[in-house]
């Protein structure tokens, strides 16, 4: 089975993802966490640090080459697992954060999208952009402005393919939305069937 996460940024993937893949191991089940990455955070803190910011373009094309890059080797590496794989991200997050900076979609990553398996189920974490802020201040390695996470939020929801993603809220505590991931993980197993 194979499962995406999205949403915006302080929603929980990785933290959502990383308790799922441990609670199937603790149950004696197979389960693969893939991260697939655009490296904007590491982009960042560089920039901040030597006092540089790259033209959104620029920055938009670095980071579709990483997430594409680590989203096919994601998938390479998911082809061969027997068990649950969760990615934590995929290439509709590059969609998305295209959207919120006002650049077109292009035609190669929705392309790419009919290309790959079709995850059983794409999950996206809701929360508040207010909510959401106060987690990214709080983890203190990164930074975005509660206007990029509220124009985050609004691509994710223009996206055309978001008609087919299943929400979950994110605004809970680790282990409520841990719950309810896994409900809307075995649905999706139910549906499978």
């Amino acid at each position: 089975m194979l499962i995406v996460l999205t949403g915006i940024d302080g929603s929980g993937k990785t933290t959502a993802a990383q308790a799922t893949v441990a609670a199937a191991h603790r149950a004696g089940k197979k389960a693969l966490l893939l991260r697939n990455y655009a490296g904007r955070r590491r982009m960042s803190l560089l920039g901040a640090q030597f006092g540089i910011q790259l033209h959104p373009r620029l920055a938009d094309a670095v980071e579709t080459a990483i997430r594409t890059a680590n989203v096919v080797v994601s998938h390479a590496r998911a082809h061969r697992h027997p068990g649950l794989v969760i990615m934590d991200r995929h290439l509709h997050c590059q969609l998305a954060l295209r959207q919120a900076r006002g650049l077109p979609r292009g035609r190669l990553l929705p392309f790419l999208l009919t290309k790959f398996p079709q995850p059983d189920v794409v999950l996206h974490l809701v929360i508040d952009p207010e909510q959401a802020h106060r987690r990214v201040l709080a983890r203190g390695t990164d930074t975005e402005t509660l206007e990029e996470l509220t124009s985050l939020r609004a691509a994710y929801r223009s996206l055309p393919e978001y008609a087919h993603f299943t929400e979950l809220a994110a605004s809970g505590t680790p282990e409520e939305v841990l719950s309810e991931l896994a409900l809307a993980i075995a649905d999706a197993g139910r549906r499978q069937c």
